[in-house]
């Protein structure tokens, strides 16, 4: 590929948690970009950068201090901003934004609308079922069977999905969501390991991150609730060699084309969720940013230019761009959450020992829900307060390092898991036969 010409780039990102904050930590290590602002930001982000306290959810307010800081580039982190619309605001102002507008944010916004889209342009997902009233689910339910996996259809930040061999439990989730006003998409379940990955996409040209492996359940051996995430490791040894390219191949090329014949370019991170199934790889979920804690894990072992990745895929020429490097190492991230996460976590507690978890070698803290409290100490200001990123030369050794700065953490009531990239460290991950033989067999880099 053809190198971007060199530009220095001055940033906006949007978002107050550990996916901006670790955004914004690449942006500051690439020499081309002269100066990063956040908006809201978080405690951890505030050391870093300069931070504007507007609501990010609003597309005017967004658009206005873009232009008012002069910047070059908006990188729009969370679902919610993008969903309201924040990054046609951005482009109406003419500023180049990393981040879909409102209606290719449908593809996170709407469960439904994104298995319309896999349907037209021939995404093998799971098979799925859209429920309005108690009667559809019902009647789904008893199509798919058990495991009963019942999704709602708008924006859960990660929660909204239940899992489950209970109908009763199935079916009160739907029902929640109905009381709310919405509906849910109910699909067949999807067996073996789950699969992460980023795609960089500009409208008309897709290019993937390393694949990772995120944990939503809060507790060990994934039981309890679905969390936003507990913990993400990359790269993934047992990963069939193929995967990235049938994955651009099969998935994201054929969704962004689909997307741009509907006169809706998709500007911005795809998140394709996977599962390698006994029936091939298929399609869990459309997000339509970057994941976290994945993005953690995954932007801690980049090695290109992150600046100038997100202005080429912002101006429509990610074709132009640097190859992808990687550092050799392994990445674990291990998020430390709140008391009473997912349900009514505990915050304004203060967070010791963030320090010395800085001085171990290879291993850094990423703020996600953390402020600071009238004495200027950081305390905790949500349900997942910080996750601890490691590198090391191997998944053993990265865990190991991780969970030794996890120990360092000093948060009343503060819960995490001891199990992040445990199995692929144990060599327990088996990807199904049928999952490898569909593939291609094409190597990547990644």
């Amino acid at each position: 590929m053809h190198k971007v010409p060199l530009e220095t780039v001055k940033v906006l990102v949007i978002g107050p948690g550990g996916r901006e904050h670790a955004i914004v930590r690449s942006l500051l290590a690439d020499p081309n970009v002269s100066e990063v602002h956040a908006a809201p930001g978080n405690a951890g982000i505030s050391k870093l950068v300069p931070t504007h306290k507007i609501n990010a959810n609003d597309p005017d307010a967004v658009a206005a201090l873009a232009a008012k800081l002069t910047v070059d580039l908006v990188v729009v982190g969370p679902e919610a901003p993008l969903a309201a619309g924040v990054a046609d605001a951005v482009r109406e102002a003419g500023i180049p934004v990393f981040g879909p507008g409102k209606a290719a944010a449908q593809l996170e916004a709407s469960k439904a609308f994104a298995k319309e889209i896999m349907a037209e342009a021939g995404v093998p997902t799971a098979m799925a079922m859209v429920a309005a009233s108690t009667e559809e689910a019902e009647s789904a339910l008893d199509t798919f069977g058990a495991p009963y996996v019942v999704k709602d259809d708008g924006l859960a930040a990660g929660k909204g999905v239940v899992v489950t061999k209970d109908r009763a439990e199935a079916l009160a989730h739907a029902r929640s969501c109905f009381d709310a006003g919405g509906s849910v998409v109910i699909e067949e379940f999807l067996d073996g390991p789950e699969v992460s990955l980023f795609v960089l996409c500009d409208g008309r040209n897709t290019v993937a991150l390393s694949p990772a492996q995120d944990f939503k359940r809060i507790y060990d051996n994934d039981e309890g609730p679905n969390t936003g995430g507990m913990g993400a490791y990359t790269p993934l040894e047992w990963a069939p060699p193929g995967l990235v390219q049938e994955v651009i191949e099969r998935v994201a090329q054929p969704t962004v084309n689909e997307m741009a014949r509907r006169g809706t370019p998709f500007v911005g991170v795809l998140f394709v969720g996977l599962a390698l199934t006994s029936r091939g790889t298929r399609v869990i979920e459309f997000n339509v940013r970057f994941g976290d804690p994945e993005t953690q894990a995954v932007l801690a072992r980049l090695k290109t230019p992150l600046g100038a990745l997100l202005l080429a895929a912002a101006k429509g020429e990610l074709d132009k761009a640097e190859e992808l490097r990687w550092a050799k190492e392994t990445a674990v991230a291990v998020v430390v959450a709140s008391e009473n996460y997912p349900d009514a976590p505990r915050t304004g507690d203060r967070i010791r020992g963030l320090k010395k978890v800085e001085e171990l070698e290879g291993v850094h803290v990423i703020h996600a829900g953390t402020a600071f409290d009238e004495e200027g100490k950081v305390v905790s200001a949500g349900g997942r307060v910080l996750a601890v990123v490691a590198l090391g030369t191997d998944l053993v050794d990265a865990r190991e390092k991780a969970y030794d700065g996890v120990e360092l953490v000093q948060l009343e009531g503060s819960q995490f898991r001891t199990d992040i990239g445990g199995k692929a460290a144990r060599g327990e991950i088996k990807v199904p036969s049928t999952a490898s033989a569909s593939l291609h067999g094409t190597k990547t880099k990644a």
